[in-house]
């Protein structure tokens, strides 16, 4: 049986997908110490179709801001220049993967689970006191984005590692291993390094299945941790006391995050779905 690295899947996904330029640009002023909220609202504004996608975004329930946000320079000052760019990273990435469908994927299970992990996560550093915690939507939106590289191309070895998964219960990641030869964390780490995104997602997202590894991002790769195994296939939430028992101590220890104040970030996040489903995927809602 053919292995295959992360790299050479991630390389191999780079040659059909590539993320806008529009995004680079966005990723140029936001690493541009001398970058200002009116450069970046300039570029921005110079594509219609984000502009519009990071209007109605920002607009929405999922952020609840008190009166009509009309224009970039606006929705730049009221978020900060870091939101938006994950904003632009968020309905850029999606609309990437959009017209992608991978042979034995269910897609739309795949995006409804990918946005609930991103809610959870968001949710989860909320209530852990994190500032940045809307960064973490992102993260955990793309964390699972391993598996579509995957199914795009070793669709065969990839529903067997998930079959074995269920049959025997052994990890995922173990058996993707064996059959595949990486596992759906390493492939999303050299996806996004691959696309130059920032090192905290690539990193965090790496070390996802044992986050005590991915210094200096542990805890957000414990955040994305933890909301794997919280969230099902079907994108369910799972029951606490099942969290607990699979998640790993190192994650509960980095966070600091009790189970009943988890319980309470998985209502959060379980009460936005619909709303997010919306605004990012509604082919799939």
């Amino acid at each position: 049986m053919t292995t295959h690295s992360a790299q050479e899947l991630a390389r191999r996904t780079t040659e059909l997908v590539t993320l806008p330029a529009i995004y680079h640009r966005v990723k140029q002023v936001i690493d541009d110490p001398d970058g200002s909220v009116i450069e970046l609202a300039k570029v921005v504004a110079a594509d219609p179709g984000i502009t519009m996608r990071v209007l109605r975004v920002v607009n929405s329930v999922f952020y609840g801001f008190p009166g009509k946000i009309e224009t970039m320079q606006r929705a730049v000052s009221v978020l900060g220049m870091q939101q938006v760019h994950d904003i632009v990273l968020a309905t850029t990435v999606t609309a990437v993967f959009a017209g992608m469908r991978p042979e034995r994927m269910d897609v739309a299970r795949f995006w409804r689970a990918s946005a609930m992990r991103g809610l959870l996560s968001r949710a989860a550093a909320k209530s852990c006191g994190l500032l940045d915690a809307e960064r973490l939507f992102v993260g955990g939106m793309l964390a699972d984005i391993g598996h579509m590289v995957m199914y795009m191309h070793v669709p065969q070895e990839s529903e067997q590692a998930l079959a074995d998964s269920r049959t025997s219960g052994t990890p995922i990641e173990h058996l993707e291993r064996e059959i595949v030869g990486c596992d759906y964390a390493a492939v999303g780490e050299a996806l996004l390094t691959e696309w130059r995104l920032p090192r905290s997602f690539a990193v965090a997202i790496g070390a996802q299945i044992d986050p005590a590894h991915g210094a200096p991002h542990e805890f957000e790769a414990s955040l994305l941790h933890l909301a794997r195994h919280a969230v099902g296939y079907d994108a369910e939430l799972i029951d606490s006391a099942r969290i607990v028992a699979s998640a790993s101590p190192a994650a509960w220890q980095i966070t600091r995050l009790e189970p009943q104040a988890f319980e309470g970030a998985c209502a959060e996040a379980g009460s936005s779905l619909a709303a997010v489903m919306g605004l990012f995927f509604s082919e799939y809602a």
